[in-house]
């Protein structure tokens, strides 16, 4: 499975198509990891795909976590991108 998320949220995120994430479902409890196709820009689509659809219904609040790997000295001064979309996942 894979998680298609439009790519205005993609952006503002900083995430890129491929990257691997963790998706974890506030609904069920339910965790995954998987990786991002792009989606349409502005249609603000978050959808599982394949197998990991079973993991989520719609109208189910996820959080899509991207990890980075990086030195001590830049990680003190590493600040993470938060996305918080309004209602239809519009930023």
């Amino acid at each position: 499975g894979s998680i298609t998320i439009d790519e205005d949220l993609m952006d503002a995120a900083n995430i890129i198509a491929n990257e691997k994430v963790q998706v974890v479902n506030v609904n069920n409890g339910s965790r995954l990891e998987t990786y991002v196709i792009k989606g349409g820009r502005g249609t603000g689509v978050c959808c599982l795909n394949g197998p990991a659809a079973r993991q989520g219904a719609e109208g189910d609040i996820v959080i899509v976590i991207s990890y980075a790997l990086m030195d001590f000295e830049e990680a003190k001064s590493f600040n993470p991108s938060i996305v918080f979309p309004k209602a239809g996942n519009k930023l």
